[in-house]
């Protein structure tokens, strides 16, 4: 019994039921022994975090909590570690996802709306005066306690001041395509406080009208209209509010309105009161770094992985990318007779899994195979039409169970190259994955 409570305990802190699991971490509810207050842990695993390289955006988003202390923000209490687990103890918050809220109510009433809208720009305000910049605001990412109050979580890929480049702008593109402003999608560099602003308009929007004012299947429609700042808003939204969210929206991020001009706004001064809070006046970060060191006190991510390499993550904005017109339903398209110089298809198999299975199938075919981790380049023994086909496979992660797989022709005849891939889609039949839409559509995939 003894055994299984120490198993049980994270210093003061006694574990209970998981409550949620992400790519890189666990989280348990936790409460704290001498105080009964619950609390949510989330750990993350050592050899996990080096072995995805994610140490530094880990770290980031430690070290970013850790100066955030606002009434509607996620609070960090503390930091703990282990040789193998980091432990990050969190305020729990139990009133559930301000997205689950509108898609289960619909739009909000504006007095409703409008008094989230207030929580959010305070913690915004405070958020971005300690040179904190979110870049992922969304509702998903807004959280409510037990008392409807807003708590902004996920700061994950946050950024913080010092990031900022000589030109004093931010490079880094990333946030959910629906909310993100025009200047961060241009990728030429953004103020992080302007796009973040951009992301709130999008918020208020969607509280009033209970949909997304840019939305379209087609990436490059959708940017368009992001750009161009291409919305129909519904008849109730009253003028002050419609003018307030016009103003946010303003795709000129030089001439979109700041917080202090939000904050001295007509419609959103409407019953706003300040929240009271005590600051933080000194921040001591060397907890986060001794919990980021390994055993001889090296910086984990300067620690070799025991294991092999996984394959590169792809985020979703290099997944456009290679999306002709920005369309997602071409990226995917494996259509043996559209079929040129490249191809991609996704697979919910392990990677190595992937790379086994195309060796396999391309060794009969008469082609050398040389790997290096997760790429690998297949070269035929006997010369073609414009000499020996080389053809280059690379696995990527899209998600902890999902990737993507490129195969190109480096050189050699492009028919030659359609031929081999012909061959060597027949053998991976199990390991290209097909969603229901396109079974549905006849079987593309």
């Amino acid at each position: 019994m003894s055994t299984s409570k120490v198993m049980r305990l994270v210093g003061k802190y006694e574990l209970g039921r998981t409550i949620g699991e992400g790519t890189f971490a666990k989280v348990k509810f936790a409460k704290n022994s001498e105080t009964g207050e619950p609390v949510a842990i989330k750990i993350l695993d050592k050899e996990k975090v080096l072995k995805h390289k994610m140490a530094e955006q880990i770290r980031r988003e430690i070290s970013t909590m850790k100066l955030i202390k606002h009434p509607y923000v996620v609070q960090l209490y503390e930091v703990m570690g282990s040789k193998t687990k980091i432990f990050i103890v969190l305020e729990f918050v139990t009133g559930g996802e301000l997205f689950e809220k509108v898609l289960n109510d619909g739009r909000m009433k504006e007095e409703e709306a409008r008094k989230y809208f207030q929580q959010l720009i305070s913690a915004i305000d405070y958020c971005h005066s300690r040179g904190v910049y979110h870049r992922d605001l969304k509702p998903e990412n807004l959280l409510l306690d037990v008392c409807g109050n807003l708590k902004i979580s996920d700061f994950g890929l946050s950024a913080l001041s010092q990031q900022v480049k000589e030109d004093g702008l931010l490079h880094t593109s990333c946030g959910t395509p629906n909310y993100v402003a025009p200047e961060v999608l241009k990728d030429r560099g953004y103020d992080g406080a302007a796009a973040d602003l951009w992301s709130c308009g999008v918020i208020l929007f969607v509280l009033l009208a209970g949909y997304l004012p840019f939305d379209d299947s087609n990436l490059m429609v959708l940017y368009k209209k992001i750009s161009a700042a291409e919305y129909i808003y519904p008849p109730w939204i009253s003028f002050g509010a419609l003018r307030l969210i016009t103003r946010i929206l303003d795709p000129n991020p030089t001439t979109r309105i700041t917080v202090p001009e939000i904050l001295n706004d007509e419609w959103f001064r409407k019953g706003f009161k300040r929240p009271v809070f005590q600051e933080i006046d000194d921040i001591n970060l060397g907890d986060v770094e001794a919990v980021f060191k390994g055993p001889e006190g090296t910086p984990i991510n300067q620690i070799r992985a025991k294991k092999e390499e996984q394959p590169v993550a792809m985020n979703a904005f290099e997944l456009i990318s290679l999306s002709r017109g920005l369309n997602l339903g071409n990226l995917f398209e494996v259509e043996q007779s559209e079929i040129k110089r490249e191809t991609r298809f996704t697979s919910k198999c392990p990677a190595n899994e992937i790379i086994c299975k195309i060796e396999e199938a391309a060794k009969p075919l008469g082609f050398d195979v040389h790997k290096n981790n997760y790429k690998m380049d297949l070269e035929n023994v006997n010369a073609g039409r414009k000499g020996k086909l080389k053809v280059s496979t690379e696995v990527f992660q899209m998600a902890p169970s999902l990737h993507m797989v490129e195969v190109r022709k480096k050189k050699g005849d492009t028919l030659e190259f359609l031929k081999f891939y012909k061959k060597i889609a027949t053998q991976l039949k199990d390991v290209v994955w097909k969603s229901e839409e396109d079974m549905q559509n006849g079987g593309k995939g």
